[in-house]
């Protein structure tokens, strides 16, 4: 059982993100540069330029490594929540990029959560990526979301990493047993069809719903998104952009979800709120795309009409 600290935030924020934050090592031909990344992190920081209030749960070394990715929170007005800093090193990953701008991720991680859980529960509690699967961390964020997920919304993107991971059998179980614990899951096609290979998009978000989400999310990239609830699935055209590198594009879009899902108001999940909600985040995504690393929108630059945006329909599947 995790105790809970006795301190709580000044304000207490409406999104707490659980999971790992590190350095991104990204190398191009031009040299490496470092800044601070890791999906939940991302999310965080994300949902901190959109003016959310937002609080991350994580394991950082005392190290300086650790204090630029304390600062780049406190940038965003995200707080680091206590227990988060540990003596060991800042865990990195190292990226390197395609001609497309694609990144192939090497990891140099250890995930141990604090012994300590948030001394209250938000209106969003967020996790995902490495966090969830690695152990000894992953057996204590699942105790959080069993204690938690009744009380609050609980969203959840698994943003695989197989050179992580054990088997494909034992991963899709880690992520199969989170599931029921969650409202809403948001993947990747990637993900998709690496936790279900030979099965359609469709079927994976529909197995999702069959485990007790709420709403199944799969992003495809260029091709759009794809968003499920039991009674409505709707396709979502992805927004034109030309693209620098897709380093965070994915959490801007959680990032820029959860912020929809917070001011979507009485309508629930609703087929309008849907393609509302679709339609943010992958314009979240195509504004993050367009310049180099984790660079998401603020919440002026997501208001904001952007010149290329596409202008097709949304599509609902029977």
């Amino acid at each position: 059982m995790l105790k809970t600290h006795s301190s709580t935030p000044a304000a207490q924020p409406d999104v707490i993100v659980i999971g790992e934050a590190l350095t991104d090592i990204v190398a191009t031909s031009d040299g490496t540069v470092e800044h601070p990344g890791g999906s939940p992190m991302n999310v965080a920081y994300g949902l901190g330029r959109l003016g959310v209030g937002a609080a991350l749960l994580t394991s950082i070394g005392d190290d300086d490594r650790g204090a630029a990715i304390e600062a780049h929170l406190a940038g965003a007005g995200v707080e680091l929540l206590p227990g988060s800093k540990s003596q060991g090193r800042t865990a990195s990953a190292t990226a390197t990029l395609a001609a497309d701008g694609s990144a192939h991720y090497d990891f140099d991680i250890s995930w141990e959560l604090p012994p300590v859980a948030p001394a209250f529960l938000p209106k969003v509690l967020h996790t995902g990526s490495i966090a969830t699967f690695l152990a000894p961390g992953a057996a204590a964020v699942k105790e959080l979301l069993e204690q938690s997920h009744r009380e609050c919304l609980v969203t959840y993107d698994p943003n695989i990493r197989p050179a992580l991971l054990g088997s494909q059998a034992e991963a899709r179980s880690i992520f199969e047993d989170l599931v029921p614990l969650t409202d809403v899951v948001k993947l990747s096609d990637e993900d998709a069809r690496w936790l279900y290979p030979g099965l359609e998009l469709e079927a994976t978000a529909a197995r999702i719903l069959e485990l007790g989400a709420g709403l199944a999310v799969v992003t495809c990239g260029s091709e759009g998104s794809l968003l499920a609830t039991p009674a409505t699935q709707l396709n979502i055209p992805a927004i034109r952009s030309v693209v620098a590198d897709t380093i965070g594009a994915g959490d801007s879009y959680m990032a820029a979800l959860i912020y929809g899902l917070l001011a979507r108001g009485t309508d629930g999940l609703a087929p309008a709120v849907l393609e509302t909600l679709g339609r943010t985040a992958s314009k979240a995504a195509a504004i993050t795309v367009r310049r180099p690393g984790a660079n998401p929108p603020t919440a002026d630059e997501l208001l904001a009409d952007l010149p290329e945006q596409a202008s097709a329909p949304a599509a609902v599947v029977a």
